[in-house]
C-alpha cells in the first residue's frame, strides 16, 4: 500500500459520510416543516426530536465529514504534485470542475447549517416541498466531481 492510495481511500470514505449526512438532512427539514399541521402536543414533541436529529447529524456526521474530506482531499493533491513540486494539474479543465463541486457542496453545506439555525429558532419558511425538491443537489454535485475526476478529460 501506497500513501496516494491510502489518502485516496480515506478521502472517499469522509465524502460518502459527508455526502449520506447532506442528503439526509434537507429530509429531517422536509419532516420538520411538515409538522406545523399537526395537533399539539404531538407537533412540539416531535418537532423537538426532529431538531436534536438534525442538530447531532450536522455536528457529529456533517461537519467532521466535511474536514476530514477537505484534510485528506488536500493530502491527495500534495501526493498528486509530486510532494509540492507540480501543481500544473490544478489548472485542468477535471481539476477546475472537481474544485468548483468543492466548493458548491460547501456553499451547500454552510446553506443547510443555517436554514437549522432557522429552523431550531421557529423562523423558517421553507416548505416540506423545498426540502424534497433541493433533497438530490448534493449528488448532482457528486456527479460531475467523480466522474472529472475518474475521467481526467480535458479540452483540445
Amino acid at each position: 500500500m501506497n500513501a496516494y492510495d491510502l489518502a485516496r481511500g480515506l478521502h472517499i470514505l469522509a465524502v460518502i459520510a459527508w455526502m449520506a449526512g447532506m442528503l439526509f438532512l434537507p429530509r429531517l427539514y422536509a419532516y420538520d416543516a411538515e409538522q406545523a399541521d399537526k395537533p399539539e402536543p404531538l407537533r412540539s414533541e416531535m418537532q423537538a426530536l426532529l431538531r436534536l436529529w438534525q442538530l447531532r447529524l450536522l455536528r457529529i456526521i456533517i461537519n467532521p465529514a466535511m474536514i476530514l474530506a477537505f484534510v485528506f482531499g488536500g493530502w491527495l493533491l500534495w501526493l498528486r504534485s509530486g510532494e509540492g513540486a507540480d501543481w500544473g494539474f490544478v489548472a485542468q479543465p477535471w481539476m477546475i470542475a472537481k474544485l468548483a463541486g468543492v466548493f458548491a457542496l460547501s456553499a451547500w453545506h454552510g446553506f443547510l447549517a443555517g436554514a437549522r439555525k432557522k429552523i431550531a429558532a421557529g423562523t423558517s419558511t421553507r416548505s416540506g416541498r423545498f426540502w424534497r425538491m433541493t433533497n438530490e443537489i448534493p449528488f448532482v454535485i457528486a456527479i460531475v466531481m467523480v466522474l472529472s475526476v475518474t475521467l481526467e478529460w480535458t479540452f483540445g
